[in-house]
């Protein structure tokens, strides 16, 4: 399947499109944060579970035990090595990285390593490949959950027990902020694995090896379906009001020079580096064709949102990390459309 720099160009932007629909109806009033509540337990109670149900339950590709087993290994593999190169440059001197203090160097190694692997992945798989690339990605995307909980609140914490705090901050998807505290006996890592989309997947799973999906009554199917098509833009919504939010100048955001600093080096990585590590990683692996597709297209993704809201939570910086979320996400118009041509010629799925 050949994918030309125009069609994946205008697939970027239109998913920055929505986002930056959201970021304007914050700065306008229309979407309040007291409606963020609401909407986000909307999106991710009903409609993401949805959609994860709609795809994966009837899905071809998820009988494979490659796409079952080595998918999430590959998404907490990924997510490993960036926090682990980031955390590297991190510990760099002050004069070439720009980061004062211990909370910087843990805020960046963390937004640099956790690349977006939800929200505009999924809008990108769903347009360029289909439903049978997107359900491996679904399943791609545990893996990488598990590493945000436990390897990524590691390193901004410093320990992955209970929250000492008065509750575990909701964790139910991870590009959807609530703020919103919950007293919890579970650890971080659990509490934040133990959400709607991940028990859809678990069910879905279940159903599509059962091969019991035509059971289901086709009313219901199509209810399942048609709330599953409004969580992509409900979400893309949502996260353009929280980067609206993110954008606010804090007390103690870094200075020009170094924020140009920290940018430089998130830009080299997290769309430079990195994305060659995952394509070598989908080259040394026996990945099927959609594994390598979903490989393909996060290795091109920016920084992630999500670790912007961990950061306030435990101790990091979070001027830091808008940063370099906003960074990587305006040069990722340009560098998608080059690393997924590229990265599909490289892996022989051109």
């Amino acid at each position: 399947m050949s994918i030309s720099w125009w069609i994946l160009f205008n697939t970027s932007v239109a998913v920055y499109a929505v986002i930056a629909v959201g970021a304007t109806l914050r700065r306008v009033g229309w979407l309040t944060e007291e409606a963020d509540q609401s909407l986000l337990r909307l999106v991710i109670r009903v409609l993401y579970p949805a959609l994860i149900f709609s795809i994966v339950s009837n899905n071809p590709a998820l009988k494979q035990a490659g796409n079952l087993l080595l998918a999430p290994l590959i998404g907490f593999g990924t997510i490993a090595l960036g926090l682990g190169l980031a955390g590297a440059v991190g510990r760099l001197p002050m004069r070439w990285n720009g980061l004062t203090s211990d909370r910087q160097r843990r805020t960046f190694a963390a937004c640099v390593g956790i690349y977006n692997y939800g929200y505009i992945p999924i809008p990108l798989v769903k347009l360029l490949f289909g439903d049978a690339t997107l359900g491996v990605l679904f399943v791609h995307n545990v893996g990488a959950e598990l590493a945000v909980w436990t390897l990524g609140v590691l390193l901004l914490s410093g320990h992955l027990g209970r929250d000492k705090g008065s509750g575990t901050v909701c964790a139910e998807h991870p590009e959807g902020r609530s703020g919103k505290r919950y007293l919890t006996p579970f650890p971080v890592w659990l509490s934040g694995m133990l959400n709607a989309p991940t028990i859809a997947i678990v069910l879905a799973l279940a159903v599509n090896f059962l091969g019991a999906a035509g059971l289901l009554p086709e009313c219901l199917a199509k209810a399942v379906e048609w709330l599953g098509q409004a969580a992509i833009p409900m979400s893309m919504v949502l996260i353009g009001a929280v980067l609206a939010d993110e954008m606010r100048p804090g007390e103690q955001s870094p200075t020009r020079a170094q924020g140009a600093k920290l940018v430089a080096w998130s830009l080299l990585l997290r769309l430079g580096l990195l994305p060659l590590g995952f394509l070598l990683l989908a080259m040394a692996l026996p990945c099927s064709i959609e594994l390598k597709r979903v490989v393909v297209i996060q290795a091109a993704m920016p920084a992630a949102t999500f670790p912007i809201v961990l950061a306030r939570h435990y101790g990091g910086d979070p001027g830091v990390g808008v940063r370099v979320a906003l960074g990587t996400a305006i040069v990722s118009l340009i560098t998608i459309p080059l690393w997924v041509p590229a990265g599909m010629h490289w892996l022989g799925i051109s």
